[in-house]
């Protein structure tokens, strides 16, 4: 089947939540940002989590609870820094993934608009749509998520590559037809080329 389209992650995929400030509190990070159910370590019942992601509001506010509860310092500044462009990095392959020249769409489950980091590494112009949980009202790996990316892009879902680092949530994208691919989500220096890796295999 040739690929005419691709869908990325965003997180641990495209991008990674890294930054020097950061780096005392990493296992916290690993937690908060797991693609799906409730990471080990975090104290909130399992339905809630689940939801976080389609309420902004929402969003901050159990974060902030986490937060305080597991003594982070300053709650609200270590939350504004989840959700700011300066503290997500790219992979060091991601500019030259998004080069494909096929319609190209970011699906992700995330409760703040992601374009801001890409423009802050010029890559926003390379992705033809962003189809994000908090708006759409859905969350991977309901499969709603992934077709409403496949119609936007106007590519039958049998003929599009999604590309993330869960197989539970970004796995849902098999479920319409889609051929999947799992990257692993390791720090960005340690992985140069774990997208070009996939894509050379499709594309």
């Amino acid at each position: 089947m040739t690929i005419r389209a691709v869908l990325f992650d965003f997180s641990g995929t495209l991008f990674r939540l890294e930054h020097d400030s950061l780096a005392a509190h990493a296992e916290l990070m690993r937690a908060l940002t797991a693609p799906v159910g409730v990471a080990e370590g975090l104290d909130i019942p399992l339905d809630e989590w689940e939801r976080r992601d389609l309420d902004p509001v929402a969003h901050r506010e159990m974060h902030l609870a986490v937060l305080a509860k597991a003594g982070a310092p300053d709650p609200a500044t270590f939350y504004e820094n989840l959700c700011s462009p300066p503290f997500w990095q790219p992979y060091p392959d991601t500019a030259q993934a998004l080069g494909t020249e096929l319609p190209t769409a970011v699906v992700s489950n995330i409760a703040w608009d992601v374009r801001a980091v890409f423009a802050r590494h010029g890559v926003d112009t390379r992705v033809d749509e962003y189809v994000l949980s908090y708006q759409e009202g859905f969350a991977k790996p309901d499969a709603k998520l992934f077709r409403i990316a496949c119609d936007r892009l106007g590519v039958h879902p049998s003929e599009v590559l999604m590309v993330g680092d869960s197989p539970e949530a970004d796995g849902g994208a098999a479920a319409i037809g889609c051929v999947v691919e799992i990257v692993d989500p390791l720090p960005t220096a340690a992985r140069p080329d774990g997208l070009l890796q996939v894509l050379r295999k499709h594309i």
